[in-house]
């Protein structure tokens, strides 16, 4: 620890003496009043504190989750709270969640989300260029075994890896166009097979 951090740390300990003496002097008439409302101030900034830190996991809960219709061959997708829709497919059995995007003209994997699905992309060839709103990125084209959507598993599907950097990975038309219909009914994208 260096000398400037030394003296600051004491001249802090000095300071947080002298307000808490003070605190003391004057509270102590009603020194449990203090007490509890010390207790209660703790909590909330523990509670601000599990919320932060838990804050990843309720928003996966309170996010609507995916319908899948098996006998009716209907997946309905509620929409988000940020207007996009999302789904869960299993990629080779891993588990990715994907932004439904009609733009996109192929299924883009994150660099992640195509480790997660048992590729390598450190030795996947990077020929590709796909055309975004941040611009011209490279993607690699490979082929993944298995799509499934519930009880839906489509095989030897081609999708692309992203090398840039993406949040999310995308759910575009290569695969949507294997529905028999897609329509937005009531708010909720319902995909049809």
């Amino acid at each position: 620890m260096e000398d400037i951090d030394f003296g600051r740390l004491l001249y802090l300990g000095l300071l947080l003496c002298a307000v808490g003496a003070w605190v003391f002097v004057q509270t102590r008439q009603r020194l449990s009043t203090t007490l509890q409302q010390m207790a209660i101030w703790g909590f909330i900034f523990l509670g601000a504190i599990a919320a932060f830190g838990l804050w990843e996991d309720i928003r996966q809960t309170v996010r609507p989750q995916q319908s899948v219709m098996g006998e009716t061959g209907q997946v309905v997708v509620p929409r988000s709270p940020d207007g996009h829709y999302y789904l869960t497919l299993l990629v080779n059995g891993a588990r990715v969640d994907f932004l439904v995007d009609t733009g996109a003209s192929e299924v883009v994997l994150t660099i992640k989300d195509a480790r997660r699905a048992g590729l390598e992309p450190e030795k996947l060839a990077y020929l590709g260029r796909a055309n975004t709103a941040n611009g011209v990125v490279r993607t690699a084209s490979v082929q993944v075994d298995e799509l499934a959507l519930g009880q839906i598993r489509d095989r030897n599907l081609r999708v692309s890896v992203n090398k840039s950097d993406m949040d999310q990975s995308l759910l575009g038309m290569t695969y949507l166009q294997r529905w028999s219909s897609i329509e937005i009914r009531n708010g909720a994208l319902v995909l049809t097979r």
